[in-house]
């Protein structure tokens, strides 16, 4: 009788202390994180209150991890530290003499075939029809100035391997469909077709797919030693899609706009040239495609779309340089760093190799994480930050989780992932208040992700 009282005052002041609602049975988060534990797993978690920033759980908060993608954290509040949150991104298009001028200004989402509106072609069409209505039924070159950013494209720490990947694609001043293109891959009786999204002649394709008539299709597109040379390999089945990064972006586009400018009835008798050129005041601009930070911020956080992380260091570099030109990793990167220490972050708790996370060299504590999102819960445009993340049990890459009430809708957060690396850090919305939380894993195994969400939901619970 005297064990079951003590148990049932326990549980009340648990829950009186904690303003939770803890249940028999439901694991606290010392708990979970005692379970599954595997020789090789690392985790370290911090929890702060995001009003006053008193800590509520700390394990390991100081020790910097691979954060993945947590990364795009960091980077999206340096953008918005920066440049502010009415920052836009510019395409500019014009004329020089006869010269057809387009003039990058680093826009990670210019025709995202994600993104609401008209389709990607569209661009190239808006020009074609600018062009014909001003009676120009013929140009001579067409310059293409991607100088916004500097010539490093690929960063030199990310796995080579992988480069053909979309999540490991170009970064250029002038970017266009993700810098990627959609192969689909069909069978047509005893053989197989390739069909190219957007369609372009841009890329050379040499198809090695092998035909099977059981199991599913598992093709991919792979680099020569030709750029924009790409074997098709595998097996295919049914029909089969997936994305691939080009090389040179800037090309890319130009070759794209060439195409439609040639279909629509205007000639281009020169070149694509690639060139510094955006000074020149005999520039004419006609049109300008326009890209709000906030987009950016979104699909660099909620969708975790790497170029846009990128991007986004590099933006930071170019506005912050004499001139605007040559946005690069390293000064961008310098330069989020020192936004880092002026939050009081100690430099042995971060490491900035990139901006999306897929380098295996970038280091961040828990406490550098909730640091970073404290700040922005308490800047003028932390509900834009807030939105950029992904909605748990709604949108994003937590759309799948936290879909039980209470919470579907309030947890806000980024997910990390590379191989051996599991994270997720965010804001939890209860009914006590607004915690922070950043939870880092190493070395875990395929049920870390499970063990990560457990503690989420212990965290809004508040079962410490």
């Amino acid at each position: 009788m005297k064990k079951s009282v003590i148990l049932s005052i326990s549980i009340l002041l648990g829950y009186a202390i904690f303003g939770g609602s803890v249940c028999r049975g439901q694991s606290t988060v010392s708990s979970i994180l005692r379970t599954g534990h595997t020789k090789k797993e690392k985790i370290a978690i911090m929890v702060i209150c995001a009003d006053t920033g008193k800590v509520l759980y700390s394990q390991q908060a100081d020790a910097p991890m691979i954060p993945a993608s947590n990364m795009k954290l960091i980077v999206s509040a340096a953008a918005l530290h920066y440049l502010g949150a009415d920052y836009i991104y510019r395409t500019s298009v014009g004329m020089l003499g006869d010269n057809l001028v387009v003039i990058g200004g680093g826009d990670p989402l210019l025709g995202d075939p994600e993104r609401a509106g008209p389709p990607p072609e569209w661009i190239f069409e808006q020009i074609a029809e600018d062009l014909l209505r001003s009676g120009r039924k013929r140009v001579e070159n067409i310059l293409l100035d991607a100088t916004f950013f500097d010539n490093n494209r690929v960063h030199p720490q990310w796995p080579k391997d992988q480069l053909n990947r979309r999540y490991a694609c170009e970064i250029s001043g002038l970017n266009f469909y993700c810098n990627c293109l959609h192969l689909t891959a069909r069978r047509t009786g005893r053989g197989s077709v390739l069909e190219i999204t957007p369609s372009t002649g841009y890329v050379n394709l040499k198809n090695q797919l092998k035909l099977i008539s059981k199991g599913s299709s598992a093709a991919g597109a792979y680099r020569t030693n030709r750029p924009n040379c790409l074997v098709v390999k595998g097996t295919l089945n049914k029909s089969t899609g997936f994305d691939v990064a080009i090389e040179d972006p800037a090309g890319f586009f130009g070759t794209l706009l060439y195409e439609t400018l040639t279909k629509q009835g205007v000639e281009v008798r020169g070149k694509l040239i690639q060139k510094y050129i955006k000074s020149d005041p005999g520039i004419r601009v006609f049109r300008t495609f326009e890209t709000p930070i906030h987009e950016a911020l979104g699909r660099c956080n909620k969708d975790s779309l790497g170029l846009a992380a990128e991007a986004l260091v590099k933006t930071i570099s170019a506005e912050r340089t004499e001139g605007q030109i040559n946005g690069e990793w390293p000064h961008g990167l310098h330069l989020i760093g020192r936004y880092l220490q002026s939050l009081g972050i100690s430099p042995e708790e971060f490491h900035l190799a990139d901006g999306s996370g897929l380098s295996r060299d970038n280091r961040l504590s828990p406490r550098a994480i909730v640091t970073v999102l404290r700040d922005m819960t308490g800047r003028s445009f932390g509900s834009l930050y807030e939105l950029s993340l992904s909605q748990g049990g709604l949108d994003g890459t937590t759309a799948r989780y936290f879909q039980d009430s209470p919470y579907r809708g309030n947890i806000a957060g980024k997910t990390g992932y590379i191989n051996g690396v599991r994270t997720f850090s965010g804001i939890c919305h209860t009914s006590r208040g607004d915690l922070i939380f950043s939870i880092l894993t190493e070395g875990g195994d395929g049920k870390t992700r499970q063990k990560i969400n457990e503690l989420t939901k212990a965290v809004f619970d508040g079962r410490w």
